[in-house]
């Protein structure tokens, strides 16, 4: 992975060398503590609440944060980079005990529980007062669970916080005390009990899956056999997940059916397979796919998928308009906006994943959105949503809901963090100190994409010769793939795509990708040379030819040039 960047608040204005970021984050704090007393008991605000601190792992041993003076608004960017050896050092000393800070005991603790009596939290030996955090957390009621006790068993849950000097750095700038020393042993006991890793159920994957991050899991298919085959192989298909993979015994299944304008219904699999079967192929794409590709013009938050968060396969099942019908809706009814779908996977507040989209979509029989118990002509595996999951073909994967609980019809969109907080688009000048989630729309039709999936970037080519290049195409929304256009030299010069695999579906009801193959000339006398691919669809979209234009702080709708760098021998 990359080299670690740590960026860390400090009201001296220090800046850090690598080789003393451990040493200047804990007595710094600990220190200005001291000279502030021990001010929080009292319940005035904590001497670093000027302080807003955003920080994201982009995985491994990367991790990226700012800080921002509230006082100001002047950045403070305290830039290390730290070898490994000293990011352990920073995560085996959070919550190690510290002379001279006062000791508290776990009955305290319990009684700051809210923000009116002010939230403390434990970690090994230290105690935190974190009230003036929790406004700043995007996961603040998550947060707030932990209140007077323990963060050790949410961060079970929540594993991006485990190992990350960031957040380590982040919750020790709050520390306020030590645990004293029989407490910490009782709270280690009954950690050990309550620490069932809640990831411990999760199936096993194909080790050919690139691993993004393990828990939750999150893998992309190799882009080296990613096109080898149109549909891509069930155990292949790329996994997106947010929670833990749920257990579901389908004799206790039942799929709720609720909301404005329809009546209560509660189907078995059994029942819902009574409905009319259909089958289609589509494409299910992250709508992070190709992140990667977007941070290299300009850092962002996000998992690094590569190019194959991405896959085609044949779904069959109930389409969701017919289980609406069966359910009394009325199609004329103006007050319907919305069909919300919830999973079976939950997080510690019991709150499931969850995300909506628009009635038109959900109630059109042309819009082809399944309830699918099959993929790929079998039963759907849990990590793909057993025993049933929405698939709303052209639609970001984020709206193909696994492991469907509960369909909900409503006159508003879903409340789900990831409908209203995620999966949104913004213009490249906004950033972490000035989103603003209300103000843009949550993605549904995907734009238009491609990839280069082979040659491998890096390979060695000769100048002067044609050389065959292969890869995939998608567009959401329905539209079909028309063409795939190819240059080495900078677009110059261009060609298309000789070979075109898609299904025979028409705009607006192709859902699937098109696998495509063609070739071209690489320039002689360099040393260097990019292949470029851009797509066209049905209704003449075209991708954009720079990140840097479409660039945005999520990461998401990544669909520019896809640009393969290649070595030239002469």
């Amino acid at each position: 992975m990359r080299a670690s960047s740590l960026i860390l608040n400090s009201t001296r204005n220090l800046t850090l060398r690598s080789s003393s970021v451990q040493s200047h984050l804990l007595r710094g704090i600990h220190q200005s503590q001291k000279q502030e007393g021990n001010h929080q008991e009292e319940g005035s605000s904590s001497g670093y609440s000027k302080w807003k601190v955003f920080g994201s792992v982009l995985g491994g041993a990367t991790a990226v944060g700012f800080a921002l003076s509230g006082d100001n608004n002047r950045r403070l960017a305290i830039h290390a980079e730290a070898p490994s050896g000293e990011l352990a050092n920073i995560i085996e000393s959070t919550g190690a005990r510290v002379e001279g800070l006062k000791e508290f005991s776990m009955e305290e603790v319990n009684k700051h529980d809210s923000p009116e009596k002010r939230v403390w939290v434990t970690y090994k030996n230290g105690v935190y007062d974190i009230t003036d955090f929790i406004p700043l957390h995007p996961g603040a009621d998550k947060l707030l669970m932990a209140a007077g006790g323990s963060v050790e068993p949410f961060w079970a849950m929540y594993a991006v916080h485990l190992n990350n000097p960031v957040i380590y750095g982040m919750l020790e700038k709050y520390r306020i005390g030590n645990l004293n020393v029989s407490d910490v042993a009782i709270q280690a006991e009954q950690n050990t009990k309550d620490a069932t890793d809640p990831y411990s159920t999760d199936p096993s994957r194909h080790k050919a899956i690139i691993v993004n991050s393990k828990k939750p899991f999150n893998g992309e298919t190799p882009l080296a056999i990613l096109t080898d085959s149109f549909i891509t192989p069930t155990d292949l298909f790329y996994v997106r997940n947010h929670l833990p993979v749920p257990e579901v015994d389908v004799k206790d299944y039942e799929l709720e059916v609720s909301g404005l304008g329809v009546k209560d219904l509660n189907l078995s699999l059994d029942e819902l397979k009574k409905f009319p079967k259909h089958k289609i192929v589509a494409t299910v794409q992250c709508a992070g796919n190709r992140r990667a590709e977007m941070r290299a013009t300009r850092n962002l938050k996000g998992l690094e998928w590569r190019g194959g968060a991405i896959g085609n396969a044949e779904w069959a099942g109930a389409k969701l308009c017919d289980v609406l019908k069966a359910a009394g809706i009325d199609e004329n009814d103006e007050r319907l906006r919305h069909v919300h779908f919830e999973g079976l996977d939950t997080d510690p507040s019991n709150s499931p994943y969850g995300a909506s989209i628009p009635i038109e979509k959900a109630i059109d029989p042309r819009g082809d959105v399944l309830l699918a118990y099959e993929m790929n002509g079998e039963t759907l595996n849990r990590d793909h949503g057993y025993p049933v999951r929405v698939i709303v073909p052209g639609v970001a994967g984020a709206r193909n809901v696994k492991w469907l609980g509960r369909i909900y019809v409503s006159d508003v969109e879903s409340d789900s963090h990831w409908q209203q907080n995620d999966y949104k688009g913004f213009n490249p000048s906004t950033d972490w100190d000035t989103v603003d989630f209300t103000k843009s729309p949550a993605i549904q039709d995907m734009p238009v994409t491609s990839s280069i999936c082979s040659p491998a970037g890096g390979s060695k080519v000769t100048g002067g010769q044609e050389l065959t290049v292969s890869g995939y195409a998608w567009s959401g929304g329905g539209r079909a793939i028309v063409r795939v256009d190819l240059t080495a030299d900078g677009g110059k010069t261009w060609t298309q795509a000789d070979s075109l695999v898609q299904d025979s579906a028409r705009h607006p009801r192709h859902w699937g990708w098109t696998v495509w193959t063609g070739k071209v000339k690489i320039p002689e006398g360099v040393d260097s040379a990019e292949v470029w691919s851009k797509a066209v669809d049905s209704s003449y979209n075209v991708q954009p030819e720079s990140f840097s234009n479409i660039w945005n702080l999520r990461g998401v709708l990544s669909n520019a040039y896809c640009r393969l760098k290649l070595s030239v021998q002469n």
